[in-house]
Parts: structure tokens; sequence; C-alpha cells
């Protein structure tokens, strides 16, 4: 018995022991909530998801399993963080007030819910885009990007001020400062403000939208992609080209997917052993197949006699599609040179081809 009294007085003598002002027995405690603020911040929040992603489970939408996801990383730094402050609650060190460790545990918990937010944004946009798929403007679905990078910035600048503020440091002082290297600034982010005032130029005046067919001076392709600083073109090569948006503003922009009719025009030369009653019989045949083609406009088509060329008569057809995609636009093209050739063939009438004929005079030589 003595023996144990014995061995409890050593505990007690060494948990009651000082080391820097603090008793071991608090030293001891407050390791011990710190490596258990990491078991449970791999253990509980586990569990705590866990639970809250069985409930979400339960519901139609999926947002909530995305925003559960989303403050996973953040709940776990938060977690961390308590666990630090009741321990240096216990062993003395001051949290509250101006404290250095205040300072860095409240830095530490405004990261962890700004961050929260910043991942919450992604949730946002998803949101944004589900409610932009309802509606037939697709003004919204350029919008997007913008609302979704500009909620972000907010969310950025906001924990910047807040973390800044906690450590009394003067933002007035910061931005007075950037004022004196404010004209360099302007100078050299100009290329970049220009690019995003163009953006916002064709976000307002809709020029071309995603999934457009464009043409301008120096590229022609798809839209894939209209940005804040660029706009990506697919090309037909399937190259991807980056154009600023500054320059594209300032362009010539044709947007082929805005056409109503596709105009198809071309000439045909026929040989000079034509008879007029063929030429007449053959433009009679090809304003009928035009007119009574379905793909075709009817109230736009031109069969005519145009001129004496040089190989032979030539013969303008021009006439439009009703469809505008290139596919159909070939499909309706083809079929109607496919027909030309049968008319050809049934009238016995020969295309001309680049030819030239040599004439040569025959000389007769009185022999002496």
């Amino acid at each position: 018995m003595e023996d144990i009294i014995n061995l409890w007085e050593q505990i007690k003598y060494i948990f009651t022991y000082t080391f820097l002002e603090v008793e071991v027995w608090k030293l001891v405690a407050a390791c011990i909530i710190i490596l258990f603020s990491f078991f449970l911040r791999k253990f509980f929040v586990n569990l705590i998801l866990a639970l809250l992603k069985r409930i979400t489970r339960r519901t139609k939408t999926t947002l909530d399993d995305e925003l559960v996801h989303a403050i996973d990383p953040p709940a776990r730094l938060l977690v961390v963080a308590i666990g630090f402050s009741i321990a240096f609650g216990l062993i003395g060190i001051p949290i509250h007030g101006e404290s250095f460790t205040g300072h860095i545990l409240r830095t530490v918990v405004a990261f962890s819910a700004f961050w929260a937010l910043y991942r919450a944004g992604d949730i946002l946009a998803k949101l944004f885009e589900r409610v932009a798929k309802r509606t037939r403007t697709t003004l919204d679905d350029i919008l997007i990007p913008y609302i979704t990078k500009g909620i972000k910035v907010i969310v950025i600048i906001i924990g910047i001020s807040v973390i800044a503020k906690e450590w009394d440091y003067d933002l007035g002082a910061l931005l007075t400062g950037l004022g004196l290297g404010g004209l360099a600034f302007a100078l050299a982010a100009q290329e970049t403000l220009a690019n995003l005032f163009g953006g916002l130029t064709i976000m307002a005046d809709k020029p071309f939208q995603i999934g457009d067919w464009i043409q301008t001076p120096d590229v022609e392709g798809i839209v894939e992609d209209i940005g804040f600083r660029s706009t990506r073109v697919r090309t037909f090569t399937q190259a991807l080209v980056t154009v600023p948006n500054s320059g594209l503003a300032k362009s010539n922009i044709t947007n082929w997917s805005k056409m109503g009719r596709r105009r198809a025009s071309f000439n045909l030369s026929v040989t000079y052993e034509t008879k007029a009653h063929q030429m007449e019989a053959l433009l009679a045949r090809i304003r009928d197949m035009l007119g009574a083609h379905s793909g075709i406009h009817s109230d736009s088509i031109y069969v005519n006699f145009e001129s004496f060329g040089q190989n032979g008569p030539q013969v303008l057809i021009y006439f439009f599609t009703k469809a505008t995609d290139r596919k159909t636009y070939l499909e309706v093209v083809e079929e109607v040179n496919l027909k030309l050739m049968h008319i050809f063939d049934e009238l016995g009438v020969k295309v001309a081809y680049p030819s030239m004929s040599v004439y040569m005079e025959k000389q007769h030589c009185k022999s002496e």
C-alpha cells in the first residue's frame, strides 16, 4: 500500500512540475488535444460528411452533394484550428485580443470560411447553368463564366480584407502606395483592360455567340469560348486559335451562322457546236430542275446565257439553298450537279474545257 502511495506522490510531483512556467500535466494534455484534433480531423469529419452525404442522396438534386464535397477540406482545417486554440488556452498561451497566436488562429478560421465559400462558387455556377438551359436566349450562357469568376474574385477580395484587418494592416496605405506606381501599372495593364472591354463589347453587341461559325480577316471557324481576355475559335482543320478580344472587337466579323439562306453560283461553258435550240432547251430544263428542288429557294434562281467565252458560250447558274450548314449545303449542290450532268447527256450538249485550236495555212511553192 505504501508503494502505491509513493508512486502516486511521484506522479503528482511529476505532473505538478513546471516547464517554462507551465505545469507538465497541462503540456501533456495540450499535446493530447492537438493529436486528438488531427485524429478527429479524419474520423469525426469523415463521419459527419458521411452522414450528410446519406441525407443528400435522398434529395433529387446533386448540388447538395457537391456542397458537402466543397466544404470537406476547409472543415478539416477548421477542426485542427479549434484543437490548437483549446490546447493554447489550456497551457496559458493567450489567444484573445492582440496576441500573436490569437491572430494566427483567427486567420486560419477566416481562411477556412472563405476557402469554403470559394469552392462553393463552382456549385453556384452549375446552378446558373441549369437555369440558363431553360431559357431561349444564349446571352446568359455567355454571362455565366463572367459571373462565376466575378463571385470568386469578390470572395478573394473580401477574404484578404478580413485577414488584413485581423492583422491591423492598413489597406488604405497599401492602395496609396500602389497609386504612386499607378501610371506604370496602367500602362502595363492597358492591353489587358482593352481585351476586357473588348469582351464586354462582344457580349453586349452579340456579333456572335458560342457555337457560331464566324470569319474574320485572321481566322475562320466555330466559337468555342468567350473569355475575359480572349475568344477561342476552333478552325475547320481542328486547330484552336486564341484571339484577343480587343482585336476581335475591331475586326470585320462575318457570322455565317446567321445566314437565312446560302448562295451557290458558278458558270458552265458549253462547246461552240451547241445549237441555239439546244441552248434554249438546256436553260429551260435547268430552270425547271432548280425550281422543283425542295432544298432551293424558288424566288432567287437565275439561269442565263451570260456571254460568249473563250472556250464556248457561258451559262450562269445562281441560286440559294434553304439549308445553311455546310453538310446539307454540299449535299444539295452535289444533287444539282448530278442532275445537270443528266440534262447535258439527254440534250446531247457537251461541256467545254479549256482548249486551243491551231489552224495552219498550206502554202504552195512554185518550182522553177
